[in-house]
């Protein structure tokens, strides 16, 4: 006898989930194979006529603690642990009268459920399940005689194998069987541990277990020739797609960033992405006068691009957005015209974001790089006017406290080296990701030039510190009055100097904001 050809003539059926349990418990029956069940699964197999035993009969010990033990008895696992094809296994399981089970079918209380109802702690630990895992990983670590399933998914394919061949299960779908279970367990344990770990405030424990589970396909990575998929449990709650073709790659990494640049921003404001990195912001009384200033920082790179808007977005916006082509559209909702209005455009992504539940989420950030992973707190620091330390003779007005800290919203989300020209409500100019912090204030400034954007009067905002005066002097001839900064450098006061001789106010933060 060999696994290819053992005869599966008994299954345990336990399961939290019992969408198609009922039609898979009748296709056993029909196939000879006894059931043996638990609790609720047991009741609902005996309603819908499937004769089925109760795992007492195994273990001739009730289920008790209210249902905490009932499946944890050498009976049960011995009779899933069993090797058949060892002599001794064999001998030892008829002499404790332990018969072999073939195949185990278990689901686990729905703890990632409570996790997301917020349930009391004691509710919480009543939906940590114990038998379940334990059942299916004794399986699956025997799964040469013991057939493990966790996946209502698979039901039909097995019932389809099992009459194919002789209620037999080869060897290499047993192996796929037992690989979905520990991914499953393993997937589960880390909800449970996350819990733990956040009732604890542990941030970054020893070892780390991160829930994963699978959102999408997707049809390729940041290139055609890249596999790729979307993995995480939140994602699809906080953006919902309206309309258009399915998102790329590109398309959720300029979502993620689009949204985390307009959680900075309490009024009606318009932010526009391209390649992760800003080309306007814009803020006013209404979502559309807003739109214009943002659009007017850069009218070239929009195109094709990401929009988002921290109110709903209205017909008057609408026209205005719809001069150009965008790749997706997000907005916390969508009035009726300006949806229909949208929809016109066949392939543009629509999407409405819960920007409350996206800030809850913010904890912590991954990076794989070769042979690990880098995880870090996310950069959610907000600065006010009262933590601005005036560090020149002459001290900022509050138009320019107001600019500066609009263009200090902005560098957060820009990558380095980052400068931003901005005015109170909206971004004049915007210089990313150059080796030399001169030439993103010259990129910058030429861009505003290119737009006809007059920079005299603006601030200067630097993600970083200025290391030498040249970038902040390159900045003051463009017409910056006032600059914000972390300050920390060691030339801190040759760039003070420098902002005092021309006049300028400049402002420390105290902290950085390099985005790689």
């Amino acid at each position: 006898m060999t696994p290819n050809t053992y005869q599966i003539k008994n299954a345990l059926i336990s399961v939290t989930d019992k969408s198609g349990v009922v039609e898979f418990a009748k296709s056993l029956t029909e196939l000879g194979i006894e059931i043996f069940s638990t609790g609720g699964t047991f009741k609902i197999l005996q309603t819908n006529g499937i004769p089925v035993k109760s795992v007492s009969d195994i273990t001739n010990f009730p289920e008790i603690l209210d249902g905490r033990v009932k499946t944890l008895h050498p009976n049960i696992h011995g009779g899933i642990l069993g090797c058949l094809d060892i002599p001794k296994h064999q001998q030892e399981m008829k002499e404790h009268n332990i018969n072999s089970i073939d195949m185990v079918v278990v689901n686990l209380y729905p703890f990632e459920k409570a996790l997301e109802s917020k349930l009391p702690h004691n509710e919480m630990i009543e939906n940590i399940d114990i038998g379940g895992p334990t059942m299916l990983r004794s399986a699956a670590k025997n799964h040469l005689w013991t057939a493990p399933v966790v996946n209502p998914n698979k039901y039909n394919e097995i019932i389809d194998l099992l009459r194919t061949n002789g209620n037999t299960l080869s060897v290499e779908f047993r192996q796929n069987l037992a690989g979905e279970v520990f991914r499953h367990t393993a997937y589960y344990d880390s909800l449970i541990c996350g819990y733990f770990d956040k009732l604890s405030g542990e941030k970054f424990p020893e070892t780390f277990a991160l829930p994963l589970k699978e959102v999408q396909p997707l049809r390729y990575g940041e290139n055609s020739h890249q596999n790729a998929k979307l993995y995480g449990n939140q994602f699809g709650k906080i953006f919902t797609q309206l309309h258009g073709k399915e998102l790329s790659y590109n398309n959720i990494a300029d979502i993620d960033s689009i949204s985390r640049l307009l959680l900075e921003f309490d009024a009606p404001t318009a932010t526009i992405v391209k390649h992760t990195n800003p080309c306007g912001v814009g803020t006013a009384d209404t979502l559309v006068e807003a739109y214009r200033k943002a659009f007017a920082t850069d009218t070239a790179s929009p195109y094709g691009g990401i929009m988002a808007f921290n109110r709903t977005l209205d017909l008057a916006t609408v026209e205005e957005i719809n001069k150009i082509f965008s790749e997706v559209i997000i907005a916390p909702k969508f009035d009726d015209d300006a949806l229909e209005v949208l929809k016109k455009r066949r392939d543009r992504r629509l999407i409405v974001a819960n920007f409350d539940l996206m800030r809850q989420t913010l904890g912590f950030e991954i990076k794989s790089v070769a042979g690990g992973f880098l995880t870090q707190e996310s950069d959610t620091k907000m600065v006010t006017a009262a933590d601005l330390k005036c560090v020149t003779n002459r001290k900022p007005t509050e138009e320019e406290i107001a600019a500066m800290l609009f263009g200090w919203r902005i560098v957060k989300h820009v990558k380095s080296n980052a400068i931003v020209y901005a005015a109170k409500d909206r971004s004049l100019g915007v210089g990313c990701g150059q080796m030399s912090r001169v030439d993103s204030a010259i990129i910058a400034a030429n861009k505003a030039k290119e737009m006809d954007i007059e920079l005299k009067n603006c601030a200067v905002a630097s993600d970083a510190f200025f290391p030498f005066p040249d970038a902040l002097m390159t900045a003051v001839n463009m017409g910056a009055t006032c600059a914000i900064q972390p300050g920390g450098s060691i030339h801190d006061q040759e760039v003070i100097d420098a902002a005092n001789a021309n006049n300028i106010a400049m402002v420390f933060t105290g902290n950085r904001h390099f985005k790689h």
